[in-house]
């Protein structure tokens, strides 16, 4: 029963209430503070005081309206290719009866299983100046700059892009195609006066989600930007090269702005694309047309197998002695000794598990909090928990090295430690985790609330008895989510390693920077590794719990 139906207990009351608030707290700790500290911090001078020194210094700094430029320039242009390919793979998933579907859902997948970064890194060795392709036409093939970090966030964007599509996809009304083949209208015909209008919402949607992407990346930019600046790298160069922490932050807002201004279009795109499909619509079912299937297959396994060479390039390749001229297997490039060696590795194991289990049980408390208690703080939790999904890494990061890396503040121990990695991972993926968990909360029956209540079952009751038990899948749904992107994020964490705390993805950048490729291919496939693996458990058990529900 909703609270408020029957009275509570106390000990329920104020258990309702640390649902809420605990949470609340945190998130207001560790993300409302650090995004009002990089405010605060850009207005801080060089030589002490407050103004806008940091803003005019930003007028006289060619380098990042080069950057800015650039970043829009690049932005346009991955969105615009990205669209393209994401429409005519979604379409042939949804609307065709071509083979290969499962061959390109993986292909799909492969992506989001690395960090950004090893889409570059495996393009330098197929397209790179010493790569297998420009070996094998005798030809040096130049990728760094515009032309490589255009493909390479094609491919990084590419399969969220063909997610929300392929969901626009599914509203589409079987009814009224029905009706346009009874009045004579061709396929053509159809495909332009219903299809295209039916996910228009979702095309903008992926137009902004892909250019958000595109803007805020760091990993590819790092790797296969050359002299190519974005405004990415140039926060980087301007914190960690030159210590210019007031004009970084400055460069920082002036990324989130296009960032949130994306993301509030995607979010108003994607309400409006829910509204389209009505509750009764019967979901088009493709008949098989050999030409038209054949032809989406061609262009699938074309799109697919491209992302599939650039990232079993990388995994090839740490195995070959010298990549590519001699290419003899080996296995002495994951005989690493530098860097760290494997603890990094351990060290994202770990963080990436304290992310999971501690963000998976602060979002499910979160969620039925505001669920229970609606009201001004309720309303304060939702509308924060929408914000972090504008923030890019980058920024997010470098606030929290203003907030936590201060030895007069009392969570000044955190800094260098892995639960401030761990925290930061989190509050960076939680728009995702909390939207995830209350869709799903609401559709627990509020017949078993009431059951439990009538019984005389408190809120620990509620929680354990019937919230757990339905949301078992969901909540491990969450915690690989929150567990995969910690392991690959690379712009999040940048600014918080030390020298005695690293994570691999940043190891990977490192190995990469300091010429050994092939030990940062190596270190590459494990993270994948221990990604996929993670991936392939969820599959499992979710199959197992959908096959017991049957």
């Amino acid at each position: 029963m909703k609270a408020g139906t029957l009275p509570m207990r106390p000990a329920d009351v104020w258990l309702l209430r640390a649902c809420l608030w605990l949470p609340l707290a945190a998130l207001a700790m560790f993300f409302g503070v650090p995004m009002l500290g990089i405010g605060w911090r850009s207005l801080m001078q060089d030589g002490g005081g407050v103004g806008l020194a940091n803003y005019a210094a930003l007028l006289d700094t060619p380098g990042v309206w080069r950057a800015l430029s650039n970043s829009l320039l690049l932005g346009v242009s991955t969105t615009v290719v990205t669209l393209l390919l994401a429409f005519v793979l979604a379409y042939g998933l949804e609307r065709t009866r071509m083979p290969g579907r499962s061959f390109t859902a993986i292909g799909m997948a492969l992506p989001v299983l690395a960090p950004s970064l090893v889409l570059g890194l495996g393009l330098i060795f197929l397209l790179g100046r010493n790569g297998v392709v420009g070996k094998m036409l005798g030809v040096r093939l130049e990728m760094y700059g515009f032309w490589g970090l255009l493909i390479a966030d094609v491919m990084y964007a590419l399969p969220q892009a063909v997610l929300i599509l392929r969901t626009a996809l599914r509203h589409g009304d079987a009814r009224q195609y029905d009706a346009a083949e009874v009045l004579g209208a061709t396929p053509w015909r159809q495909f332009v006066d219903i299809t295209l209008p039916g996910v228009r919402y979702g095309l903008l949607s992926a137009a902004f989600v892909v250019f958000t992407v595109t803007i805020t990346d760091f990993g590819n930019a790092v790797v296969i930007g050359g002299n190519f600046q974005v405004l990415a790298t140039e926060i980087y160069n301007q914190v960690s090269g030159q210590m210019k922490f007031g004009l970084g932050a400055v460069i920082g807002i002036v990324l989130l702005v296009p960032a949130a201004l994306s993301v509030f279009i995607e979010h108003l795109a994607a309400r409006r694309q829910a509204g389209v499909g009505a509750e009764s619509a019967q979901p088009p079912v493709p008949k098989r047309r050999p030409g038209r299937d054949g032809a989406f297959f061609a262009a699938a396994l074309l799109i697919a197998g491209a992302i599939y060479a650039v990232i079993l390039t990388v995994v090839i390749a740490s195995f070959i002695r010298l990549w590519p001229y001699r290419l003899d297997l080996t296995l002495k490039h994951y005989d690493i000794d530098i860097a760290g060696g494997y603890a990094p590795l351990w060290t994202s194991i770990g963080v990436s598990l304290i992310a999971a289990g501690a963000g998976t049980a602060l979002l499910f408390l979160l969620a039925f909090g505001v669920q229970r208690l609606p009201g001004h703080a309720a309303r304060a939790a939702r509308l924060l928990s929408a914000l972090p999904v504008a923030v890019p890494g980058l920024v997010l990061g470098l606030a929290y090295v203003f907030t936590f890396n201060s030895a007069d503040m009392p969570w000044g121990w955190l800094y260098g430690s892995a639960a401030l990695l761990a925290l930061c991972n989190y509050y960076h993926y939680h728009t995702q985790g909390f939207v995830s968990m209350t869709t799903a909360m609401r559709t627990v029956p509020s017949a078993l609330e009431d059951a439990t209540s009538v019984l005389g079952g408190g809120i620990g009751r509620v929680l354990g008895d019937v919230y757990w038990p339905a949301l078992r899948t969901t909540l491990l749904a969450i915690a690989v989510f929150l567990f995969m992107r910690s392991m690959v994020t690379l712009s999040a964490v940048i600014f918080l390693i030390t020298p005695t705390l690293s994570m691999g993805s940043v190891t990977v950048m490192r190995l990469d920077e300091a010429g050994f490729t092939s030990q940062a291919a190596a270190f590459s496939t494990c993270i994948m590794a221990v990604v996929g693996g993670m991936a392939l458990v969820l599959h499992l058990l979710t199959r197992r719990h959908a096959q017991k529900a049957h």
